[in-house]
């Protein structure tokens, strides 16, 4: 696929500004002077086509320009935000890191380090042969080594080439997440404004979402129960938003009703991507519900067993460092547990994160969902201990709004579980 449909839209949009960055605003065309000083950058450090490239920013406009350079250079792109921590170099390995690109934060400097490092896995060689960019991203890790998902970047990036509608977005989802970048791309393939937060605190985003009129927020849930928590809302007019979309994790029912109450006159949206294949068109049921109708052009969806599988046009070659999850006929198996309800999906949650008790499968977001609801109850976290009858219990760790006597708590929390939750058989 040929990339430069970008080039295209920031030839057309001149002098329109592209980015937002420190107070400071970019325009197309000197964004395409900094991509031009990324690629020479790129040749005179001998960058060669299909070499692995670590890309360490965030969305600051050196950072965004050495990404386009590095995709037109045919460079296979692994991004991590930075300063990156010790404990991610595990994924310079995986990935065979040969060079990595560091762009300060600060002040939007940078440099480049040689790894004397040869990437030699057969992903590459496929990409290398086609001549494609690549792309690697990292899932979570949180229960072992991460994995590495090698994808042909010309597939993700096809989808941007169909203009639509472009909001004033904050690029709130982070650089090494598909999240963040499909947020990116699609701002910038549609001549909008990237809005590049430095800070993710939610004093910091109220702030600017104030100051710059912002139209659309995507976000997580954990960030939208915070914001909640701290009210920070209350010190600053958000009236300009328009879009709260919310994803990468499951929205407790709790939190996205209380949203809707503080944000009446905001639509809410639930998102649902995976790094392995991107993110879907999605459409929520209504705005107070967990319920979404997923898929669009590229997608096809089924559910085997209760576990949604899909199969996109912009899916990942594979793991580098795992087994392929992708059935015989070419459906990604996600892991998520569903339930199906005409054209709509509730996403119940992994099936890695499912407590059996004595042969009975409990969802620890819908009983976390379940205990908020209780007075005076601030956060709740579900999980599974070991037992010797039942295999497994479920266990809460609660924390409080107010202090209250443990005992009363624990009688008034049995009592309410008792009603709320007679559907679990052994909860």
């Amino acid at each position: 696929m040929n990339t430069s449909f970008f080039i295209k839209v920031f030839n057309d949009n001149g002098a329109k500004p592209a980015i937002i960055w420190q107070d400071n605003y970019i325009d197309y065309l000197q964004l395409l002077e900094k991509i031009n000083e990324a690629t020479n950058f790129l040749r005179d450090n001998q960058v060669m086509r299909g070499q692995v490239i670590a890309l360490n920013g965030d969305f600051t406009p050196n950072t965004i320009a050495f990404l386009f350079a590095l995709i037109f250079n045919e460079n296979i792109i692994v991004p991590f935000n930075s300063p990156i921590k010790e404990a991610e170099y595990i994924k310079y390995e995986i990935a065979q890191v040969e060079k990595e690109i560091i762009v300060n934060v600060e002040n939007d400097a940078y440099s480049i380090n040689d790894k004397q490092v040869v990437a030699n896995h057969e992903f590459y060689r496929q990409l290398k042969e086609i001549n494609a960019p690549g792309l690697v991203l990292f899932t979570s890790g949180t229960s072992g080594q991460p994995k590495a998902a090698v994808h042909n970047f010309n597939k993700l990036l096809e989808k941007f080439s169909v203009l639509r509608k472009s909001m004033k977005t904050v690029n709130f989802l982070l650089f090494d997440h598909w999240g963040g970048l499909n947020t990116l791309f699609h701002t910038l393939s549609n001549g909008g404004l990237v809005l590049a937060l430095k800070n993710r605190r939610p004093e910091a985003v109220c702030e600017f979402i104030e100051k710059y009129q912002i139209e659309l927020l995507p976000v997580s849930p954990s960030f939208l129960n915070l914001l909640i928590l701290s009210e920070t809302y209350k010190k600053y007019n958000l009236s300009s938003l328009k879009l709260i979309t919310y994803g990468t994790e499951p929205m407790p029912i709790n939190t996205l009703k209380k949203a809707k109450q503080i944000f009446a006159d905001v639509k809410f949206q639930q998102t649902y991507g995976l790094i392995e294949l991107g993110v879907l068109r999605s459409k929520s049921k209504d705005e107070e519900s967990l319920w979404v109708k997923l898929g669009g052009e590229g997608y096809d969806l089924r559910v085997v067993d209760d576990m949604l599988q899909i199969k996109a046009q912009s899916a990942m070659i594979g793991y580098l460092n795992a087994p392929s999850p992708f059935t015989a006929d070419g459906y990604f198996k996600t892991g998520d547990q569903v339930e199906v309800e005409g054209e709509y999906y509730k996403i119940l949650g992994r099936k890695s994160e499912i407590i059996n008790v004595g042969g009975d499968k409990v969802f620890p977001q819908e009983v976390e969902n379940i205990i908020l609801e209780l007075e005076n109850v601030l956060e709740v976290t579900i999980y599974g201990q070991k037992h010797a009858i039942m295999g497994n219990i479920v266990c809460a760790k609660v924390i409080l709004k107010n202090p209250e006597d443990p005992k009363e708590f624990t009688r008034r929390l049995k009592t309410f579980c008792k009603v709320k939750c007679s559907h679990l058989k052994y909860l």
